[in-house]
């Protein structure tokens, strides 16, 4: 017997089925008149859109800015082009050649992905990690060695590591390299006729500008459509939660200037240069009164002077702001 519908296409139907996208009594009222083409996988609802799913690489972005600049030690900027869906097959014809790609498992998530650089961006890196100037305009059309591969795989490894950060505020994925590839012929992450939704990214490394493109099948993320649709934690993902902690630590530890204001005297100049050792200014206040005691030149406190273990030492006895509050209120 003829197949009809192949398993892809009739896990789409169903699918389609299942999200409503599909009313299977309408379609059946359609076919009792003429027979409709219908294409499953280029519907609209179909088209691999994938709500707030671009917001995941937002967060990349921001982890990847800061660690890609470490690790090259140049000035890295990111920027996202836009995401669109194909068929693999279709996927793989656009891929320039060479090609370096990263295949990546999404555990515990079904199937895999895969991040591709074009060649610009592969052999800056090279250079850049070989302490280059990453300003070469010579286009290397050559497959890339076994030396440079493992010198790109060094900085995918962080990408994976800081596209898993992105992905935790919503599922908590595992992301492991699974292996480099440069051949597309030889990458089947799902079968030829199967979705992927992919985005593209522009990665300008001081002169040099390269594309680096994520590619998840949408299989893979169907189990979380629904998750993706919510987007109830995202908001996790545009403030640190140790970022308060950390903030409020290197403000406590951050050093200031403090003075105490012994008091005040009036003198001329030629008294001033007529000083000499073990000459004694007279101040316009007792040393038992309350001393001004300021904050990086700011009056903060009154304080009365004394000694503590030996050492010369202040008491605060009000805060100055306190003091001049109770003072507007009395007024």
């Amino acid at each position: 017997m003829e197949k009809i519908l192949s398993k892809a296409e009739i896990e789409a139907l169903l699918n389609a089925v299942f999200d409503g996208r599909i009313e299977p009594e309408k379609e059946l009222a359609k076919a009792e008149g003429s027979a409709v083409s219908y294409d499953l996988f280029n519907t609209e609802a179909f088209r691999g859109f994938v709500p707030n799913l671009d917001i995941i690489y937002d967060g990349y972005i921001r982890f990847n800015r800061i660690t890609l600049s470490n690790r090259l030690r140049k000035s890295v900027e990111i920027k996202k082009v836009g995401a669109r869906s194909y068929k693999f097959d279709d996927f793989l014809q656009t891929l320039p050649s060479p090609v370096c790609m990263a295949i990546f498992k999404l555990d515990p998530l079904k199937g895999a992905a895969l991040v591709a650089l074009d060649s610009s961006l592969a052999y800056c890196i090279v250079d850049s990690v070989l302490g280059g100037t990453s300003r070469t305009t010579i286009a290397l059309n050559r497959l890339f060695t076994n030396l440079e591969l493992r010198l790109v795989e060094t900085v995918l490894i962080d990408v994976l590591a800081d596209l898993e950060k992105a992905w935790s505020p919503l599922y908590p994925a595992k992301l492991s390299l699974l292996r480099m590839e440069m051949n597309p012929r030889l990458v089947t992450i799902v079968p030829p006729e199967y979705q992927v939704v992919t985005m593209t990214i522009k990665v300008h490394i001081e002169d040099t500008v390269g594309t680096m493109i994520f590619v998840v099948p949408i299989m893979t993320i169907e189990p979380i459509r629904d998750k993706l649709k919510e987007g109830m934690q995202f908001d996790l993902m545009a403030i640190d939660p140790q970022w308060s902690y950390r903030l409020s630590s290197e403000i406590l530890d951050a050093p200031l200037e403090l003075s105490v204001e012994l008091g005040n005297s009036t003198i001329s100049l030629r008294e001033l240069l007529e000083l000499e050792a073990g000459d004694t200014i007279m101040l316009d206040k007792p040393c038992t009164s309350e001393l001004l005691v300021k904050i990086e030149g700011v009056p903060k406190y009154q304080a009365i002077p004394g000694t503590r273990h030996g050492n010369k030492a202040m008491q605060i006895s009000d805060i100055l702001s306190n003091m001049r509050n109770k003072h507007g209120r009395q007024a």
